[in-house]
């Protein structure tokens, strides 16, 4: 790895650092991270997985997500919000999963805030895209040093305050700012990355919720 937090794959290619050229990994950093996403489910999924992910490695996750999803209804939320006393004890039990009853219990919680955010807005994606940063809060220069030393912004503060005034959980803003990472509401792909300019692309075309 460079000083600029690049790393060079088998193909030659540079990429983020972060993925540390293991498969799985790198498969989510070409294909997932940073693209714009604006499907309500996929979006409500993330900001659960970011929710268990805290305090545990991005990794561990993604190589649960296939049995998140099979616990969780594939992240319907309209489905989540009717779990009951038994689905916990379900969830809590299922060893594919990460087993803590305080962030099962918060996914279901936050499967009726997602209700009422959708009643209220029409869907998920109109009200987590109103919270993309304006051009002018982003960096000029996304290094790995910006990212370092910035877990969190100004405008994934304002974002997760909103949230647990919604009576969300788990939603605090170093969460919320690897969410809007990975659903493409900015850019983090580094400079010289080879997926920075195809990101940036879909980020231009894309028809705002």
């Amino acid at each position: 790895m460079t000083a600029t937090g690049l790393i060079t794959g088998e193909d030659g290619r540079e990429r983020c650092f972060w993925h540390g050229n293991l498969p799985e990994y790198l498969r989510y950093h070409d294909e997932e991270w940073g693209r714009p996403v604006t499907d309500d489910v996929r979006l409500f999924e993330k900001i659960c997985l970011e929710g268990f992910q805290s305090g545990l490695s991005w990794l561990t996750i993604l190589r649960k997500r296939d049995n998140f999803r099979a616990a969780f209804a594939g992240f319907d939320f309209n489905r989540v919000a009717l779990f009951d006393d038994a689905d916990i004890e379900r969830c809590v039990a299922d060893a594919g999963i990460i087993r803590h009853r305080g962030k099962i219990v918060s996914t279901i919680n936050n499967a009726r805030r997602a209700i009422e955010l959708k009643d209220e807005f029409g869907s998920l994606a109109r009200y987590f895209w109103s919270h993309e940063p304006k051009p002018e809060e982003r960096p000029p220069v996304v290094d790995r040093a910006t990212l370092s030393a910035n877990p969190t912004t100004a405008a994934s503060v304002r974002f997760s305050k909103d949230l647990k005034k919604r009576g969300w959980t788990f939603v605090g803003p170093t969460t919320i700012y690897a969410f809007m990472q990975a659903m493409g509401l900015v850019n983090d792909h580094l400079e010289g990355c080879y997926c920075r300019d195809s990101v940036e692309k879909m980020r231009n075309a894309l028809v705002r919720p």
